[in-house]
């Protein structure tokens, strides 16, 4: 079996035994590095592009952290590299989209972000991140240089510089699709001449006999779907023909992680805030005082949230506070109108909402302005409606919600509306 299946089995593995299992997971707490550990690796990466914790000095000491540099600098692209481990309960819940999106977070001022990271789930891989869209193919080239044979048995120092080598290459998608060719070959199933897949297969045969089927799709499907998602968004095995259509279940399934993960990072990013206002000081911060309103107003958005708008409006505050202490609160842009989880917009633009004359000016990402561009419609976050539809955010009332009256920040400061109103109507 090889080295790629067997971690595709591993991860399976564990999705059964997490669905299987009675025992509650630990909630989120800090680790030794304390919710400030983002902080302190945008702060790093502002002298230099290569960040690596004390517990890979090891395996990248500083003269292969210099040659790293030395190549990231070759490349004229603006690649940050993070190596840091991610177990579940540390200051990112082990979780290396919370790691990438909280480093993003923490360089405003750095408009274009090509991001490479450890992997949560196995300590020898890597993941690849970009803003504001993913010209160079940076999430695809990471990806390669994990499924190529020269790196098998690569150390991560060595991994780390044929990423970066891929990165600039800007082939990361053809290089990605080569790699995983045999793998992906290998993964399809055996099928009879009548095309239904091979009948002395035993999972399929077990399926087929199975007959508590709620239960067997609890314990078995919701797992490899999750499996299949995850794939997908990191760069992993990608399937050659749509995907039948699933129950419900598996989409409130997945919205409930999304929002226990929003939430743990939420959570991060407001003991985050609080932490720097305290060392703040108030003789050479001008916006101090906005910085606390914001991580109060933050706080109790937090304690009160009902779902992922709040959650979205929390780390809307949470910026407006980190600009205030930066002192760029007047010039920095708010997040993305149309979805505020695609991050700090990137431009404002005039958009005219359907069936109406007037425009409005909001700020969006690189992504959706694209997309207006193009004529397309861009990715937009939802609400439920008073009659239980999803909608969206927009459109709800803005006496109903705060979000659709601040466009979370596009229309006015998220803290403005937070002081002038209730955060949801009750």
């Amino acid at each position: 079996m090889s080295t790629d299946v067997k971690r595709v089995t591993t991860v399976l593995t564990a999705l059964l035994l997490a669905a299987l299992t009675t025992t509650a997971s630990p909630a989120w707490s800090a680790d030794s590095a304390g919710p400030s550990a983002g902080q302190r690796i945008a702060s790093a990466l502002r002298t230099s592009p290569v960040y690596v914790d004390e517990a890979y000095a090891d395996a990248v000491p500083p003269s292969r952290q210099r040659q790293l540099e030395r190549q990231i600098r070759r490349t004229g692209l603006p690649i940050k590299v993070v190596l840091r481990p991610l177990t579940k309960g540390d200051a990112f819940d082990g979780n290396s989209d919370i790691l990438a999106g909280t480093v993003r977070d923490r360089l405003p001022d750095q408009r274009e972000l090509l991001l490479i990271t450890t992997d949560g789930d196995f300590a020898d891989s890597l993941n690849g991140y970009e803003w504001p869209a993913d010209t160079h193919q940076t999430r695809d080239a990471v990806s390669a240089a994990g499924f190529l044979d020269e790196t098998r048995d690569a150390g991560l120092a060595d991994l780390t510089g044929k990423a970066v080598e891929l990165v600039a290459e800007g082939r990361g998608t053809e290089r990605y699709e080569e790699a995983i060719k045999d793998l992906d070959d290998a993964a399809a199933p055996s099928a009879t001449p009548d095309g239904r897949g091979d009948p002395d297969d035993s999972a399929a045969t077990s399926a087929a006999s199975y007959s508590g089927g709620s239960a067997w799709w609890l314990l078995f499907g919701v797992p490899v779907l999750a499996l299949a998602a995850a794939l997908a968004a990191r760069g992993g095995i990608r399937p050659r023909r749509a995907a039948p259509a699933v129950p419900q279940l598996v989409f409130a399934t997945a919205r409930a992680a999304d929002e226990a993960e929003l939430r743990r990072r939420a959570e991060a990013e407001v003991l985050a805030l609080g932490e720097a206002t305290q060392a703040a000081d108030l003789a050479t911060t001008p916006g101090l005082q906005h910085a606390l309103d914001a991580y109060a107003a933050a706080g109790r958005v937090l304690d009160e949230a009902r779902g992922l708008p709040d959650l979205a409006g929390v780390l809307a505050l949470v910026q407006e506070g980190e600009d205030a202490l930066t002192g760029t609160d007047d010039t920095a842009l708010p997040r993305c109108f149309f979805h505020p989880l695609h991050g700090r917009a990137a431009l404002r633009t005039g958009w005219r909402p359907l069936g109406r004359r007037d425009r409005l000016d909001v700020a969006v990402c690189q992504e959706c302005a694209d997309a207006l561009r193009d004529r397309r419609a861009p990715e937009v976050f939802t609400d439920t409606d008073g009659d239980g539809r999803t909608v969206p955010y927009f459109e709800l009332p803005a006496e109903r919600s705060v979000w659709a009256a601040t466009g979370y920040g596009s229309l006015k400061a998220p803290l403005a509306g937070i002081n002038s109103r209730a955060i949801r109507a009750r």
